[in-house]
């Protein structure tokens, strides 16, 4: 469990789509001002849990509470100032700006008959600054590359102001830089402003670099879960992922890298010569 006191828990949690079971008695904890990576295979639940913790999808059976309150005793309203939820791959409104984006960040916090306030405003700007966007905000977000319409949206979910932030596989169909810069990102955002954030990863060493806790799913169970210097075995990972590896750590760093046993033959194969590169002129 995590070692600092929990945002969000959940209690015995059973999540099914009709008759088909994904969740089955699930308990964990996500710690408060924690950078939480939810991974497993494919169809392992990683997406449905997290849709649960933004009551997108409403548990068979357990619970999950925010700050010790059942989510779904809390006031729409109430929640969507307190939790934010950025989905795989959002679609943005055509002709929009980045503004206007992050603008909508900012329902939750105005009545029927209350326009944009100061206080908006102020939310706006802050959250275009922190994600480097402040330049960018009378930019139609169908101009952006994939990255910068990547942060737009998160400029939007911190718009909310909440304490928490649900990311579904935020890196998806981004090239390697994009994928980085918005994972240091994140981090940022943890280490500045004390974000809680849960994010499903599909890459594991990222997940292990940038995160404080782990949490391995595999058929809707929890494996292992964890600090990823613990959690990141060779044992944990072939019963979850059904590969062999090593594990090692970042010449860098603290972090552990997996290295899957498969890249050895291909590696005994190849004749060792000295890489080509090619300068830019």
């Amino acid at each position: 469990m995590a070692s600092t006191p929990a945002a969000m828990h959940t209690e015995h949690l059973n999540l099914a789509y009709g008759e088909r079971q994904i969740v089955e008695d699930l308990s964990v904890e996500i710690g408060r001002g924690q950078v939480t990576a939810i991974v497993g295979p494919n169809g392992c639940g990683k997406s449905t849990l997290l849709r649960s913790l933004a009551r997108l999808l409403k548990p068979a059976a357990g619970g999950i509470l925010l700050d010790g309150v059942d989510i779904h005793r809390v006031p729409t309203r109430d929640l969507a100032r307190r939790l934010a939820m950025l989905p795989q791959s959002p679609l943005t409104p055509s002709g929009i700006t980045v503004r206007e984006l992050v603008g909508y960040g900012r329902f939750p916090h105005q009545g029927l008959l209350r326009g944009v306030s100061r206080e908006d405003r102020e939310a706006i700007e802050w959250a275009l600054n922190v994600t480097d966007l402040g330049d960018y905000g009378d930019r139609e977000v169908d101009t952006l590359s994939g990255g910068e319409r990547q942060r737009a949206w998160i400029a939007m979910s911190l718009a909310q102001k909440t304490d928490v932030l649900l990311l579904d596989e935020p890196t998806t169909f981004l090239d390697i830089h994009y994928q980085l810069d918005l994972l240091n990102l994140v981090r940022t955002l943890n280490h500045e402003h004390g974000l809680t954030v849960v994010w499903v990863l599909h890459e594991l060493n990222q997940a292990a670099a940038f995160s404080d806790h782990i949490i391995m799913l595999k058929e809707g169970k929890v494996i292992c879960q964890g600090d990823p210097r613990l959690v990141m075995t060779p044992e944990a990972i072939r019963t979850v992922f059904n590969i062999d590896c090593c594990v090692i750590q970042h010449p860098m760093g603290a972090a552990p890298v997996c290295v899957p046993n498969s890249l050895c033959p291909l590696r005994q194969r190849l004749p060792a010569t000295s890489p080509t590169v090619l300068m830019p002129n």
